[in-house]
């Protein structure tokens, strides 16, 4: 039996994956997520065989995410769009389905998938969890950092603020926000500003040109207020 997940951010489009899935007797679906972010927090967390995967989603794309793991399951990708098919497959997909897809299109896919997962046996992203920290050079001293701790990321001309949870003291070293920004998870940091980077999970509210933790209130640029998406999108 496969573990599947499926991720699309069309409601309909997402139950009638759903409906399919449950058709296909070696398919066993985990969870029918609404956007990439959700996924990427069962993927840490479950061992899982197949994607399907929507490519167009708010926040995170599907090829974002794909590319954001290090061992990605099997993927079938499934989109209204051609001409990200090149892209695709250099990313080693099973199969590209274009909106909308018969049954018959459907199970084709999925039987490819499944002599892949009897050919060899596949390691799921799960097995392999993301780091959870990272060190910085603080006065010539390895510092480490929890990325769980993370409240905010500011930036100054040539030095970075991380401003964690236990502590108000704030963790300063010579880093760029560009360095800083490769060592954040995607789906779990937001880019608020040229000089801010947010922990998504931490936000409590959001106003026309603020961001809140608590009581604190961050800069929101209009440049990237789109990247809010993923957390309003939840």
């Amino acid at each position: 039996m496969m573990q599947c997940l499926a991720i699309d951010d069309e409601k309909l489009v997402l139950e009638l994956l759903e409906d399919n899935i449950r058709q296909v007797p070696f398919l066993q679906l985990v969870k029918a997520c609404r956007n990439a972010l959700e996924a990427t927090t069962i993927l840490q967390s479950t061992p899982i065989d197949l994607l399907f995967l929507d490519i167009q989603m708010p926040g995170l794309s599907g090829l974002q995410l794909l590319q954001s793991l290090p061992h990605p399951p099997m993927t079938i990708l499934i989109t209204a769009y051609e001409q990200y098919a090149l892209e695709s497959y250099n990313l080693d997909v099973v199969d590209y389905l274009l909106k909308p897809v018969s049954f018959e299109r459907f199970i084709k896919a999925c039987n490819k998938a499944h002599e892949r997962f009897l050919r060899q046996p596949y390691t799921p992203a799960a097995t392999e969890p993301a780091p959870d920290h990272f060190f910085v050079n603080v006065e010539y001293t390895l510092v480490k950092v929890l990325i769980a701790d993370i409240l905010y990321v500011e930036g100054l001309k040539d030095y970075i603020k991380i401003h964690v949870a236990s502590s108000k003291k704030p963790v300063i070293t010579r880093m760029s926000m560009k360095a800083i920004e490769e060592k954040l998870p995607p789906a779990q940091f937001i880019r608020t500003h040229k000089s801010f980077i947010i922990a998504a999970p931490k936000i409590t509210a959001i106003k026309r040109d603020l961001v809140c933790i608590g009581e604190l209130e961050l800069p929101l640029s209009e440049f990237y207020k789109g990247n809010l998406d993923k957390v309003i999108n939840r």
